[in-house]
């Protein structure tokens, strides 16, 4: 079994509103956040495949389902030892 995260976060040039809310309700309780930027987090298990069949999957995935592409990024990370 492989375990991936796949971590989806807007584009840079993209503005960021929730992540403003955020960073402005931080500060209000005396946080020093100075830029927060909010986006998606999935944790995917995958069995039966090698490690390049599942990132092959997982960029799919991501491109078609996860994310949208015109707006977010996205980037792979597989955990080790699961």
């Amino acid at each position: 079994m492989l375990k991936a995260n796949v971590i989806v976060t807007l584009k840079k040039e993209v503005s960021d509103p929730r992540g403003l809310a955020v960073s402005q309700a931080i500060q209000s309780l005396g946080g020093g956040a100075h830029k927060v930027r909010v986006g998606k987090f999935f944790e995917i298990e995958l069995d039966g495949m090698t490690r390049e069949e599942a990132r092959a999957q997982l960029e799919e995935m991501s491109h078609k389902l996860l994310s949208n592409p015109t707006i977010e990024d996205y980037r792979i990370e597989f955990v080790e030892g699961v």
